[in-house]
């Protein structure tokens, strides 16, 4: 399918950048980057009785109930960043990322972090982080793992290379609203074949990751490279590339290419019945004053799409996650996220004004929490 704007055929819907609520199978979120947009697009003064900022906490929570009601998942999972910076990577490429270190998370972010973990375990989705590992590794995985259709919920497009039709779609925030990515918006985008993003990631550099590419290879070029030489590996092989050059490619592919055999297991995904912890989410909701947003996810994973079959050794309604491992009420790590963002990770941050509103169900001035 090609990539589309717009709703469900009114001129309203379009106005907002809605995407026709229709079924998948999964619905995987990069938790990191959608915690970075709703931070960087709802007011700060949006804060709990203590004074604590919430605006992500509270922009986060209504991303996920749009997402789930438009979309109408299965099954839900929501992957947080262990480790933004993995050392491995480093290792690999030891400029990547480096530039991000001074500050990795906003001051004002950074408290709300547990928050957020803490909410969703209240109310039952799962937040699985893992060591090592950044949120588009577990995605990566899980997709792998995943049995029928899968949407992809980022604002990194790292995540991109996991694109393949008919059976996985990225949903990609911008300005006018969601846009579906596939195969063929790929190819319209960037004039590369489908399924070969992270092999033009990796010809072409990311500056923002701090992955150089290769020397004189700008967009053009890395997409007339694989159209002419179909992969790396053809590239590699035809292009007339020195030994310098070759050893770039073999490391640059491996920190690009998101992980897809972490030894986890997916997430159940829904549980029989929402809340998990009522009187958690109702003590959590007046603290910090998001009762409201509260109850729209609640109501929303409510009504999610019929239910597939378990994932093997997952039980639904317990919340099992990575490695089978339960995950309790609180915070289970204090992870870091990860993306695209010139002053910290998380994801691409908006630019030229753009704001993460393109989730929220209602105009900031009619909220009454």
């Amino acid at each position: 399918m090609a990539a589309r704007h717009g709703g469900d055929g009114s001129g309203a819907a379009a106005e907002r950048g809605e995407l026709p609520a229709m079924a998948c199978d999964w619905l995987l979120v990069d938790g990191s980057s959608l915690i970075f947009r709703a931070f960087h697009g709802v007011p700060q003064s949006v804060r709990a009785g203590d004074g604590t900022p919430v605006n992500a906490v509270r922009g986060f929570l209504d991303t996920l109930a749009r997402l789930v009601t438009r979309r109408r998942p299965a099954r839900i999972a929501v992957a947080d960043d262990a480790d933004w910076r993995p050392a491995w990577r480093v290792e690999l490429i030891p400029g990547y990322k480096a530039h991000r270190v001074a500050e990795p998370v906003p001051a004002a972010l950074a408290p709300q972090l547990p928050l957020i973990r803490e909410v969703l375990a209240a109310i039952g989705v799962e937040m699985v982080g893992r060591e090592g590992c950044e949120a588009e590794d577990l995605i990566s995985t899980w997709t792998a793992l995943a049995d029928g259709r899968v949407e992809v919920v980022s604002g990194d497009r790292d995540l991109f290379a996991l694109v393949e039709d008919p059976r996985v779609l990225v949903l990609y925030p911008e300005r006018s609203g969601l846009t579906e990515v596939d195969e063929a918006e790929i190819t319209r985008r960037y004039g590369i074949p489908g399924r070969r993003y992270a092999d033009f990631a990796v010809l072409r550099g990311d500056p923002s990751d701090g992955l150089p590419g290769l020397r004189g290879v700008g967009a053009a070029t890395a997409a007339a490279l694989l159209r002419r030489y179909g992969d790396l590996g053809g590239v590699a092989a035809g292009a007339g590339l020195g030994g310098a050059e070759r050893d770039y490619l073999s490391r640059a592919q491996r920190v690009v290419r998101p992980v897809r055999d972490l030894p986890v297991r997916l997430p159940a995904g829904r549980r029989d019945a929402y809340p998990a912890d009522p009187p958690a989410v109702a003590e959590l909701g007046e603290r910090l004053r998001v009762a409201e947003a509260c109850g729209r996810l609640v109501s929303a994973l409510g009504g999610m799409g019929p239910t597939p079959p378990a994932p093997p050794g997952a039980s639904p309604g317990t919340g099992w996650g990575s490695a089978g491992a339960r995950h309790p009420a609180g915070p289970r790590r204090h992870g870091v996220p990860s993306g695209r963002v010139p002053f910290g990770p998380g994801g691409d941050a908006p630019k030229d004004g753009e704001l993460a509103l393109w989730c929220l169900p209602v105009a900031w001035e009619a909220w009454s929490e």
